[in-house]
């Protein structure tokens, strides 16, 4: 194996880059292999389902992460590695990858389940989400003509770019320049296989802007324009974008009454009356924010272990609870469930402002000023969430109540754009018009 048949290898399973890192001897089956002191590893490598483990006689607080993962062999074949998982420690941060070896017929147990020092690990991300990995020894013609190049860094890895790929940003600011020139776009929609529909209902200012850029609806976690995440949300002028409010996420309760007795139970007990007189309807809404207690729905909104203080998860089974007067669980969302979603689908977020009309039709027009952010942690949601910067706002309703009921399921968190800024590293509002010129 050489650098070029690396490259060669993981370019054929559709990956775009190569992450090396130089293992240190503990970085082995034994002791786990260390690969990042924070949560943004998971901007990287994909992950399928997260598990907390309390802490035990001799084990420390974690979550488990399973992840699709192969072992490339000489032959460019795949030996699949079923046990293969990140462990994520929240009290120091750390990432560490173990259970690589376990029942992979082909896996390079020699090499790592020794304590030799600077062998190299190279793990790459195809198209499909599988991780790959190979692994060299130090005194490998691979390992010396890697170590003799100048690559980028990112954490404690080194990367190789694989393909001449076009620069993602900037293809999708040149999309949204584009499409901001259209002006007025008629309201439409794709479907799954990209046919164009028709689209009359009041959100479809992101369906709208989804199939100008060819995004077709999926059942998948993931970015939606060449690895970005693409929002569209409404202003009345596109020179005030700062203060309008923008939905981050939608998922579901994982625990609590909501979970238990169902959307319909919940709704009976901690809804109410539609406030605009619809007969036989009950909704449930409202801004609640951590630490408040909603005057309509008697609930508080708590965020139950995470500490603020340090902005790190003080328990891996914590979770954004919803708490009655009686110290009931209404609702609840684990750490676990919302860190699998946040970090692959928010890593690289485009925020596009959107106006729109309805003159015998609906249209929409995409403004030239758009909020782009980059890089972002879970624990950063939280810690807007502990500050009232993040909340949760549902549009969650009830309707014919005494004959046949029927209930719209809608659990939002959502976020001012003026607030964007502390959910990612680096932010800011990119004028389409100054950088298309």
């Amino acid at each position: 194996m050489d650098l070029i048949n690396l490259k060669a290898i993981f370019s054929s399973y559709g990956c775009k880059k190569v992450y090396v890192k130089k293992l240190a001897p503990n970085d082995n089956s034994k002791n786990q292999v260390y690969l990042a002191g924070s949560f943004d590893i998971l901007n990287i490598f994909p992950i399928k389902e997260i598990l907390n483990e309390p802490a035990g006689d001799w084990k420390k607080e974690r979550f488990k992460a399973k992840i699709d993962f192969s072992w490339v062999v000489e032959d460019g074949t795949l030996s699949d590695a079923p046990y293969s998982q990140l462990i994520l420690y929240p009290k120091y941060p750390e990432v560490r990858f173990s259970g690589f070896l376990l029942r992979s017929k082909k896996a390079p147990s020699k090499l790592m389940a020794t304590r030799l020092a600077d062998r190299l690990l190279f793990l790459g991300v195809t198209d499909k989400g599988k991780i790959l990995g190979y692994v060299a020894s130090p005194d490998s013609p691979l390992a010396k003509e890697v170590n003799n190049n100048s690559f980028d860094n990112y954490g404690v890895f080194r990367v190789i770019e694989l393909s001449l790929f076009e620069d993602n940003r900037v293809k999708l600011i040149s999309e949204l320049f584009r499409i901001y020139n259209m002006g007025w776009i008629k309201s439409k929609r794709l479907d799954s296989v990209g046919n164009v529909m028709v689209c009359e209902s009041s959100n479809c200012g992101g369906y709208t802007l989804e199939a100008e850029l060819g995004i077709t609806p999926n059942g998948f976690s993931e970015p939606d324009f060449l690895g970005w995440e693409v929002k569209q949300f409404g202003v009345d002028n596109f020179e005030k974008i700062n203060s309008k409010v923008i939905t981050l996420m939608t998922p579901e309760p994982t625990h609590g009454y909501y979970k238990t007795d169902g959307a319909e139970a919940f709704i009976r007990k901690y809804g109410y009356n539609d406030l605009n007189g619809v007969p036989d309807r009950m909704n449930f809404g409202g801004i609640h924010r951590a630490g408040e207690l909603h005057h309509r729905t008697n609930l508080r909104m708590e965020v139950m272990g995470f500490d603020n203080e340090t902005g790190k998860i003080r328990n891996t089974d914590g979770a954004i609870v919803l708490v009655d007067d009686k110290g009931r669980e209404a609702a609840s969302w684990s750490f676990s469930s919302m860190l699998l979603h946040w970090n692959r689908k928010h890593n690289q977020a485009c925020f596009v402002p959107s106006m729109s009309e309805n003159n015998g039709g609906r249209s929409y027009k995409y403004g030239n000023k758009v909020i782009i952010g980059v890089g972002t942690d879970f624990q950063l949601f939280l810690e807007q969430m502990v500050k009232g910067n993040v909340y949760y706002d549902p549009g969650i309703k009830l309707e014919n109540i005494s004959t046949k009921p029927k209930v719209k399921k809608r659990s939002q968190f959502r976020v001012k754009s003026g607030d964007l800024q502390s959910l990612y590293k680096t932010s800011e509002i990119l004028d389409l018009t100054q950088n298309n010129s």
